[in-house]
């Protein structure tokens, strides 16, 4: 019986561990594409690689993951259990007289690894790709340089400033410059030159052109004056962030350093209750894994004697684990306005894991499915009840014809 008991464990977490994985990619995919969008200007303006495009928005991989795993986890549950009871090995293993552990304990393995992975991403994974998520921003904002320096691309260095070369040669000479500014209301110019250099002097970042004329026009008028010149130099400086070093926000930071913030940290001393609660949100947000599985056992994990049973478990399933992890957000929420009341952040999963565990050692369904289930016969039984008189008048009123 015992290796009864150890392969059917090692089927059921197989199964698991599989509709995870694919839950959780399909999942993770829809979510990063639409995040991904967000970036999308690092490739058609700021001018990235594709490449380079892929490894910035992939590094907020680890944080979607972590937000969309509980309910991949969930999700895989209900399809393997849901199978299993389809298929009746549900009611095959019950009538066997094997314990509930034979089921719940595969369901609690499986929920506690996916506790650990995302202890994993929310302690150490997540942050760090945030963090350099941040620094990868920052240094394409930053690196005017290299946003520029694209031959033969209009490359827009911000609103209503756009910047073009035709070539760059291996000492760094800017060729068949273009530079259009209708940044001012009433005039517009149009630099062009020969070639150029962008040089750092005085503290000041400067695009040197050289060889070239400046055609300004008024506008909304026809008039044109181009005004030709040997060297002109056009000043960079006001389009490069003061701040090149990123300000790591604390879900940026390490795990351990929230509540030991650097001396001289301006963000820390005027954000300390932003990383009170981060801190403590990655450390209560891993326990809703256990609870999912518990409370997923609970409605699905015993066979039922009908279809109606089990598609209202299943729906209830999904709408309890909805609602219990939207208290979790809600409580962030409330914890973010009054940081002293952070237990509320551990204190939703763990009394969601003691009441599934309560109602697991009764040995009975839990009460809200069993009032849904009497309800639902209750409303089958009155609306057969009903139609069954509707019909009943109808043939007495054919008859009579």
């Amino acid at each position: 019986m015992h290796g009864t008991m150890k392969t059917i464990e090692r089927y059921i977490i197989r199964r698991c561990s599989t509709a995870f994985i694919v839950t959780l990619a399909a999942m993770t995919g829809v979510v990063w594409s639409t995040q991904a969008l967000r970036q999308l200007d690092l490739v058609t303006s700021k001018g990235q690689t594709l490449l380079q495009f892929g490894y910035i928005t992939a590094l907020a991989l680890p944080l979607l993951i972590l937000i969309v795993a509980p309910f991949a986890m969930m999700l895989a549950f209900i399809i393997v259990l849901n199978s299993m009871s389809r298929d009746s090995e549900l009611i095959v293993i019950n009538a066997s007289g094997a314990s509930k552990w034979l089921v719940l304990r595969p369901v609690l393995i499986f929920s506690v690894m996916i506790t650990a992975l995302m202890y994993f991403l929310s302690t150490y994974l997540a942050p760090t790709g945030l963090a350099e998520l941040r620094s990868e921003l920052t240094r394409v904002r930053v690196d005017l340089v290299a946003n520029i320096i694209k031959p033969g691309r209009f490359i827009p260095i911000e609103e209503n400033l756009t910047f073009h070369i035709r070539n760059r040669s291996g000492d760094g000479a800017l060729e068949g410059l273009l530079l259009d500014d209708a940044r001012d209301p009433e005039t517009s110019f149009t630099y062009t030159a020969e070639t150029g250099r962008i040089i750092e002097a005085a503290d000041k970042t400067l695009l040197v052109m050289l060889d070239g004329t400046i055609q300004r026009r008024p506008k909304g008028g026809q008039d044109m004056s181009i005004v030709s010149f040997e060297s002109y130099g056009f000043d960079l400086s006001a389009m490069i962030p003061e701040a090149r070093e990123p300000t790591f926000k604390s879900s940026e930071r390490p795990t351990f350093e929230l509540l030991n913030a650097k001396a001289g940290d301006s963000y820390a001393a005027k954000h300390l209750d932003k990383l009170i609660v981060e801190f403590h949100d990655r450390l209560s947000v891993p326990l809703y894994p256990i609870a999912f599985g518990l409370i997923i056992y609970a409605f699905l994990g015993t066979p039922k004697t009908t279809r109606q049973d089990q598609g209202l478990a299943i729906t209830t399933t999904i709408a309890v684990a909805t609602l219990l992890r939207t208290a979790g957000f809600g409580a962030t929420l409330i914890v973010s306005a009054a940081p002293d009341m952070f237990p509320l952040l551990y204190a939703i999963p763990i009394i969601a894991i003691a009441l599934a565990a309560w109602s697991i050692s009764l040995n009975k369904r839990p009460w809200l499915v069993q009032s849904l289930v009497n309800g639902a016969h209750s409303l089958s039984d009155m609306v057969g009840r009903v139609f069954s008189k509707l019909v009943g008048r109808k043939n007495q009123g054919s008859a009579g014809l």
